[in-house]
């Protein structure tokens, strides 16, 4: 057999295999095995632990429900303070999109970071958290950043409610996913941000979407109404349906205004026609004849 035909017949039994694999769901995914079961699980409209005790970066117990007055939406960060890269470009991606959006921490909306490294330090808490706040560099904005330290179980039982799987390495960093989490002004999960690096008019949507109107503005609210969330572009999309309806309303307007303009031209004809036919004879005026 020459030399082009094994390598051909070769390719055949590479290709064979390989589509097999395929077939009966036997392919390998190629994904390692410190990344196994790390991902983050949608669990929309879910209650969050909301009696969970954490500690705040003044070094206060907290319950993690304190820092939910039922007025804001939060922004919800889970990483560890020590992160060597994800976690860092996640708050620097966020706090670069929020700088750009006209609400302002403390508000209209909070910003939640919970570490998830039971041994780190609420003075490690305190440090990170004044970098940000100075990164995002708003006056009185501070007090709607929380930067919170707790115990494994604390923090894990916030990461099992919002779907936030993470695993620990024998070098002792985490492996975990990027992405934030939009929690209501009562502590539920309303919308997933994935990745590290958001458009500032997703967000805005979706913290307006958490807050059910209660920040924002008229044209605010309109323009939620008219858009709906996509998952697969994992952005706010133009709704058709909402286009439609507006559409139908601004057609019907024009049609009643071009109707009342119709009956009010006809109305002053008539009103024309009725006065020239009173006017009185020719050459009395008051009943004085000329």
């Amino acid at each position: 057999m020459t030399t082009s035909r094994i390598i051909f017949v070769s390719l055949l039994v590479i290709a064979f295999h390989a589509f097999s694999g395929l077939v009966h769901g036997q392919a390998d995914p190629g994904v390692p095995h410190e990344l196994e079961g790390v991902e983050i699980q949608e669990n929309l409209n879910v209650q969050l632990p909301l009696d969970t005790e954490f500690v705040d970066h003044d070094g206060n117990t907290i319950k993690f429900g304190d820092l939910f007055t039922g007025e804001r939406p939060v922004l919800l960060q889970l990483g560890y303070l020590k992160c060597p890269q994800l976690c860092n470009l996640v708050l620097n991606e966020m706090t670069d999109t929020i700088r750009d959006i006209e609400w302002t921490t403390g508000k209209e909306y909070d910003v939640v970071s919970i570490s998830i490294n039971p041994d780190e330090t609420h003075e490690l808490a305190a440090a990170k958290r004044t970098s940000y706040v100075l990164m995002y560099d708003r006056r009185k904005s501070g007090n709607g950043w929380h930067f919170l330290t707790g115990s494994q179980e604390s923090s894990k039982a916030v990461a099992d409610a919002v779907g936030f799987k993470y695993r620990l390495q024998p070098d002792g960093e985490y492996a975990h996913a990027a992405g934030l989490f939009v929690i209501t002004p009562d502590g539920r999960l309303s919308r997933y941000l994935y990745g590290a690096s958001h458009a500032p008019g997703t967000m805005r949507l979706a913290l307006l979407e958490a807050s059910d109107g209660r920040i924002g503005s008229t044209l605010d609210r309109f323009i939620l109404w008219c858009h709906v969330y996509d998952p697969d572009s994992r952005s706010y999309v133009l709704l058709a349906v909402r286009l439609m309806q507006v559409g139908g309303f601004l057609t019907l307007f024009i049609i009643l205004i071009g109707l009342g303009w119709m009956w009010l031209s006809e109305r002053r004809k008539n009103d024309s026609s009725d006065g020239e036919g009173l006017s009185p004879p020719d050459g009395l005026i008051h009943g004085v004849e000329r």
